[in-house]
């Protein structure tokens, strides 16, 4: 039986950086992975979905060519060659990772692990033992009872990507990150799509205000957008789809040719022992501590199954501080209120902190800020003014409490308020650090300026 200091269950950006984190802390350490290195991010989650979205946003930019002062006869794409591309840089990205396995000296062990008591894994037959076992298996596309999944005519995102041709009409049922990402790629590509939310506003657990932009930028691009309305049932029998959806005014029957299933994620903690070591599960979330540690020592859980934000960058935080416990490290627990959430779709959506209703229900007197990409010169300049960059702070002290951007590559500037509110920065300090002309970046600065009725640009 091979032995480790520690077995990491799962190499998604959980496991495979929990993995090299605890090699470069002088650990014994093997991986296991009943598919690819990478897993769900890599291979079929976050990686793949951007290069998508990039041949959208392309293919739109080559369609308004003549905003530009450019002619282009006639845009046209190749729905095959697109998905091609994406699957190219995704087979990149799991190289990249069996690489890092390599110069880590991490070993990788190819197979479906199952939990053993006595800090054991069972990987196809093959018994492997560790002082530490960190599952971080991940999660999948969840199913409705109402909307069960044939990877045909009802879809899940894996099949999303990966669709052999471009359908006319297509139903998107949620509208959280993945649901308004593959709305935008394919109604981008032409395909005629309707949005379906039970909730009253699209991507709900965003502010209000961002929200209400979403909706206004994606039916200006031709998407179909039902809030407070749900799928009770779908019939597949005939050529296409058609989903019954109710409404406040009543039932609907939907016609498509595809309905992509976007209600959120399952964890993968069914058949991997769980039960025969004891470990303690709270529906389909395991139980852990501050440093992810379960009920049971010598296991530990990180990631999508355990009951934080299902993010990659929550996963792959909580493993490096997991392992780095384990060491024997001094460490901080993380702060799930300062973590960003970003949506790839355009304009994208990027956010940190609290909502402005959150913060209110919490009984804060807030100051609020808010500045318009339409008054900002490299919006302007770009051909991207749609969005808008809101900041929210405690009137008492100062404290930032949220901050809320959608437009033009604001996921690529939230870090900026996670940084800041990690240093516990107040809005006259940022005020002050001089952001550089023309960027997207000082609609951060001029909202705060607004927030504090100092702002210059509008």
């Amino acid at each position: 039986m091979s032995k480790y200091d520690i077995i990491v269950l799962g190499s998604g950006p959980g496991g495979y950086v929990t993995a090299i984190r605890a090699s470069q802390l002088g650990f014994k350490t093997a991986i296991v992975e009943k598919e690819n290195l990478g897993g769900v991010c890599l291979n079929w989650g976050c990686i793949p979905t951007k290069a998508l979205l990039k041949s959208a946003q392309v293919f739109e930019y080559l369609k308004h060519a003549e905003d530009y002062g450019l002619k282009v006869k006639e845009a046209e794409h190749d729905f095959d060659a697109v998905v091609k591309r994406s699957r190219g840089v995704a087979e990149g990205m799991s190289k990249g990772v069996q690489f890092l396995m390599k110069k880590n000296k991490i070993d990788v062990i190819n197979g479906y692990g199952t939990l053993k008591p006595g800090k054991k894994v069972d990987v196809d037959g093959t018994e492997y033992s560790a002082d530490h076992i960190i599952i971080a298996t991940g999660a999948r596309s969840r199913e409705l009872p109402s909307l069960p999944q044939d990877g045909k005519k009802v879809i899940g995102y894996r099949e999303a990507m990966t669709l052999p041709e471009q359908p006319k009409k297509m139903i998107v049922v949620g509208s959280g990150a993945i649901g308004v990402e593959f709305a935008y790629f394919y109604n981008s590509m032409g395909t005629e799509v309707t949005i379906v939310e039970y909730l009253p506003n699209i991507v709900p657990v965003e502010d209000e205000d961002v929200s209400k932009q979403l909706e206004r930028s994606f039916k200006k691009s031709g998407i179909n957008i039902m809030t407070s309305a749900e799928v009770t049932k779908v019939d597949t029998s005939g050529d296409g789809v058609k989903a019954t959806v109710k409404t406040a005014k009543g039932e609907e029957v939907l016609e498509a040719d595809i309905i992509l299933s976007a209600v959120g994620i399952k964890t993968n903690i069914e058949n991997i022992g769980l039960e025969d070591v004891g470990i303690v599960v709270d529906r389909d979330k395991i139980l852990v501590n501050s440093f992810y540690q379960t009920n049971i020592p010598g296991y530990y859980a990180i990631g999508d199954v355990t009951p934080g934000q299902a993010l990659a960058h929550v996963a792959s935080a909580e493993g490096i501080l997991c392992v780095e416990k384990i060491a024997g490290q001094h460490v901080e627990a993380l702060d799930y209120g300062n973590i960003p959430g970003c949506t790839y779709a355009t304009p994208e959506i990027a956010s940190v902190g609290l909502t402005e209703k959150q913060a209110k229900e919490k009984g804060y007197e807030v100051k609020i800020g808010k500045f318009p990409f339409s008054a900002s010169g490299k919006a302007s300049a770009g051909g991207n003014k749609d969005g808008f960059v809101k900041v929210i702070f405690d009137a008492k002290y100062g404290e930032w409490l949220g901050c809320h951007m959608i437009g033009a590559g604001v996921t690529d500037m939230i870090a900026e308020a996670v940084v800041a509110r990690k240093l516990e920065t107040t809005g006259h300090e940022v005020l002050k650090a001089v952001h550089p002309h023309p960027t997207m970046s000082e609609a951060v600065m001029e909202a705060v300026a607004a927030a504090y009725d100092e702002v210059i640009h509008i």
